[in-house]
């Protein structure tokens, strides 16, 4: 594995991390809304659906880890909204 490579996937592996943490934490401690498991864990299949793209190529210009941190961030930001509706 690639160095750069490495370091592309813990980008987007620390912000789906991150946000999935921020979910469970707004839901249980803070009661901001009432998250169920599912939802809480959807910024982590973001990453999935990462890891899972990078197996051929060519790839695009929006096909860059920055975005998919950005998509985990706001698939979290999106359940928090939703589920505090």
């Amino acid at each position: 594995m690639e160095l750069e490579r490495a370091r592309d996937d813990l980008v987007v592996a620390a912000s789906a991390g991150g946000t999935t943490i921020a979910v469970a934490l707004l839901s249980g401690v803070a009661g901001v809304a009432e998250v169920g498991t599912l939802p809480t864990l959807l910024p982590l299949a973001v990453y999935a659906l990462y890891l899972f793209s990078r197996k051929g190529g060519p790839y695009g210009d929006l096909d860059e880890p920055r975005n998919w941190a950005i998509a985990a961030a706001l698939a979290g930001a999106a359940v928090v909204v939703a589920a505090a509706l």
